[in-house]
């Protein structure tokens, strides 16, 4: 059983980091900077592929229950697909002008964002410790920023707000969830279409008119299409099977693992550099999430680890 969960785990890793190098090498390396063409073709395939799965396996158990009414739609899942499709396409966009190395590290932040929007919308309730470890983490991206050599500030802005859309997204999502009782490949199910309108929508606007059509009918564009849409299915898919075989921990724990294999693999593969001072930075905003893992888990233990490291030892709270 623990070696098929190591099986699911690797499997997601492997199509996590794929994806957003890929994502990288596709709008940034090979001189393809639209991210909002990328991410439609995502949607539509994710809709097409979603649509057959509903009707031929039983990966879908949501949709053939049913469970979601036109009301449900409008109401419910269709602000999520709206913000869902705006964090797509900032994050992408962010990769034309951040290395893959720093987007991970100011995603450590995401986070702090899903903490506060809970707060907001009542889900969570606050505590002077997470507030400390919330601290410990902003100090960390605070720091991975200052030490970046190629910063930039458009980029920066672009993955910050999709930081805070995607944050939204999730505490929605979760709620979503939690309602309807819907399996993420039901959820992708409905919002993929809604999705692919919305950012369809857009790109017709925005980048329609910049797009290089004729060098989009080679075959080598169609074929890296193509694999590209392939692998940002395959990850829907790889997020079902490892939240199905292990548990929200672990994918937790895996999060955590494929980003800083993702800082390695950045600098290994388009030679990004990181300063000593993101080092620092980075496993400073790691233990803030450690931190912030460990307390959901046993919040007695860690509240009294806190107090004591931020007393210095001078309070010594008794459990």
């Amino acid at each position: 059983m623990a070696s098929a969960a190591w099986v699911y785990i690797v499997f997601w890793i492997a199509i996590s980091c794929t994806m957003i190098l890929f994502n990288k090498a596709v709008l940034d390396q090979m001189k393809f900077p639209y991210p909002m063409f990328l991410t439609t073709w995502h949607m539509v395939l994710a809709t097409f592929l979603t649509q057959l799965m509903s009707k031929t396996t039983n990966m879908l158990p949501g949709v053939k229950e049913k469970k979601v009414t036109n009301e449900t739609i409008i109401y419910q899942i269709l602000p999520v697909a709206f913000i869902f499709a705006i964090s797509l396409v900032l994050s992408n966009k962010a990769y034309i002008y951040l290395s893959v190395s720093y987007i991970q590290m100011l995603k450590a932040f995401t986070p702090v964002a899903v903490l506060i929007f809970s707060y907001v919308s009542g889900i969570e309730k606050s505590s002077y410790i997470e507030l400390y470890i919330v601290t410990v983490i902003c100090v960390g991206v605070a720091l991975t920023s200052v030490g970046e050599t190629y910063f930039s500030w458009i980029g920066f802005v672009f993955q910050s707000l999709g930081i805070l859309a995607e944050s939204s997204r999730l505490v929605l999502t979760n709620v979503l969830m939690k309602n309807l009782k819907l399996d993420p490949l039901s959820s992708l199910y409905y919002i993929a279409p809604m999705c692919a309108l919305f950012i369809g929508t857009a790109c017709l606007y925005f980048e329609s008119s910049s797009l290089p059509y004729d060098r989009m009918l080679t075959s080598t564009f169609l074929i890296t299409m193509a694999v590209n849409g392939a692998v940002a299915f395959t990850l829907n898919v790889a997020v079902v099977l490892l939240i199905s075989n292990t548990s929200a921990l672990v994918l937790t724990l895996a999060g955590i693992l494929k980003d800083i294999l993702l800082v390695v693999l950045s600098i290994l593969v388009f030679g990004s550099p990181v300063t000593p001072l993101q080092y620092a930075g980075y496993g400073v905003a790691l233990l803030g999430l450690n931190l912030h893992k460990e307390y959901k888990k046993n919040p007695e233990r860690i509240t009294h680890l806190v107090t004591y490291l931020v007393s210095c030892g001078i309070i010594n709270s008794k459990s």
